[in-house]
């Protein structure tokens, strides 16, 4: 019998057209659904400002966290296929979208090539993801950045709010 190594892996989930929280909150059961892969848990839905391009609605945003067979290159090729599957356009960089999927964590593997960067390079920088990824993961270590706990205390007053905070998925 062959042994499949599973991964741990993190993603950042957005949306902010045609019924963000139900765009995300499909998406977070849709990652159940990929080929190996299984959903651990997921954070509250969190209502955030646009970033790079401020004329559109704001974000819905959350972080799940998954245990997967693929390789990060394959995890990815996956999730790009989910976001077509609801209809994701690129019109321009930080466009409005119906979902956007970003593979912020796998491991503690540290690459990149010409389609992957782990961990996301601006993960660190970002309060959507930061807070959400602090509800669910406060001890995961970011690879040459620090702790995920540490890091998001510096996010707490950006205009990230937590979304129905009775609803939380775990």
């Amino acid at each position: 019998m062959i042994s499949m190594q599973k991964h741990r892996a993190f993603v950042a989930l957005g949306s902010n057209l045609q019924n963000p929280e139900l765009q995300v909150g499909n998406a977070i059961n849709e990652l159940n659904e990929l080929p190996q892969t299984t959903l651990i848990k997921a954070s509250s839905l969190y209502k955030t400002s646009p970033v790079g391009y401020d004329n559109q609605p704001d974000f819905i945003n959350a972080v799940a966290e998954v245990e997967t067979a693929l390789n990060a290159p394959e995890l990815l090729d996956a999730l790009l296929a989910l976001e077509n599957s609801h209809g994701r356009e690129r019109p321009f960089p930080n466009a409005p979208r119906v979902l956007d999927l970003d593979l912020l964590l796998f491991d503690d593997v540290s690459m990149q090539t010409s389609i992957l960067t782990l961990p996301h390079p601006r993960m660190h920088l970002r309060g959507f993801v930061m807070q959400p990824l602090v509800e669910i993961a406060p001890d995961v270590i970011i690879p040459n950045i620090g702790k995920v706990s540490d890091i998001a205390v510096s996010y707490a007053g950006q205009s990230v709010e937590i979304v129905n905070p009775d609803k939380k998925k775990a």
